[in-house]
């Protein structure tokens, strides 16, 4: 990353909700005063790109130096190089009763036609692996740092230095695959035939271990009529959040406990393979699940020790991700200055 320069970027998260942009200098510290709007995402394309311009709008007023390009992170397949959305099924809009979402929209180059800045954009778990190996737990000189998002759905990103693959390379390198669609980290099947996802398929990691997946597995246990301090958090079972069974599990509740438990066991059989697979010496855990803190890592990491190589395992160390809330933003910045 080109420290030296003068200036700075603006980086943005695009969620299925809000917009959040800020000025960022090249070390990652606020250069100006972070914005966040609604982002209209089902609203049509042209109510999104203003939300998002008029966000960017403000953060480069704001800035206290020369802004000098924008990165955005963006959910969904995102094509890079053309700066195209190939899918993003939370954005678009409904007509006649039907919701189009998002198919190989252009995104890129008319943002920055508003703005008059080069625009960059990723997906927004790859930029989030990219903020967490630049400005987290991967301190700028991890060999390899895979990053495991869990929230709504599960992201992933891998994030190698060059002394991670064998050939010439300069890096930090982002790992997008073939077509910029890879490292879906969360489709990974952990159980052939099992809970289904969004995505359509049976046993993905994401099926066992987004949050919805958490709250039905806490429901269930409830419906049985085991007594829990989960009903003193929240009102009725219908109210079951992640939030609360963490509360409850540092209450020392049984349930909760328990249902932390069994998703750590099949998140960590999903880290035991991406640590067969990548090798990696950092992986971590974000997403606002990751909130949840030893209750799920604790049984992750015990049965990941089963399932990876023991001398792989053993030079891999598995913790919360340090950026939590703020990796894709800081990846998306990050992204920016790879283009100046």
């Amino acid at each position: 990353m080109p420290m030296e320069r003068q200036g700075c970027v603006v980086g943005v998260d695009l969620g299925g909700t809000n917009v959040r942009a800020q000025a960022l200098d090249a070390g990652g510290a606020p250069a100006g005063d972070r914005y966040e709007h609604l982002s209209h995402a089902q609203d049509g394309f042209e109510r999104t790109i203003e939300a998002v311009a008029g966000a960017v709008r403000q953060a480069v007023a704001s800035a206290k130096t020369p802004v000098l390009a924008v990165g955005m992170a963006v959910p969904g397949f995102i094509d890079s190089e053309a700066g195209v959305v190939r899918w993003a099924p939370n954005f678009g809009e409904e007509h006649a009763g039907v919701f189009h979402y998002w198919r190989d929209v252009p995104l890129a180059a008319p943002l920055s036609d508003r703005l008059g800045l080069p625009v960059v954009m990723g997906n927004d778990a790859n930029c989030a692996a990219l903020g967490e190996y630049r400005y987290g737990s991967g301190r700028g000189s991890a060999n390899c740092l895979v990053l495991l998002t869990l929230g709504t759905g599960i992201g992933g990103g891998v994030v190698m230095a060059p002394r991670a693959v064998h050939g010439q390379a300069t890096g930090p390198l982002l790992l997008l695959g073939g077509n910029h669609g890879g490292a879906e980290l969360g489709h990974v099947v952990v159980q052939r035939g099992g809970l289904d996802c969004n995505a359509g398929s049976y046993g993905a990691l994401e099926g066992y271990c987004q949050r919805d997946a958490i709250v039905a597995r806490a429901q269930h246990k409830l419906r049985r009529g085991r007594p829990s301090a989960v009903l003193e958090i929240v009102e009725d079972i219908a109210g079951v959040t992640p939030q609360a069974l963490g509360l409850a599990a540092d209450r020392g509740d049984e349930l909760a406990i328990e249902v932390w438990r069994e998703v750590g066991e099949v998140l960590g059989v999903g880290i035991g393979n991406f640590i067969n697979v990548f090798a990696p010496d950092v992986l971590a855990i974000g997403g606002q699940i990751s909130k949840a803190g030893r209750w799920l890592l604790d049984p992750a990491i015990a049965e990941a020790r089963n399932v990876a190589i023991p001398a792989l395992f053993a030079d891999c160390t598995i913790g919360l991700a340090e950026q939590t809330d703020d990796a894709g933003l800081l990846g998306a910045a990050a992204l920016a200055w790879g283009a100046v």
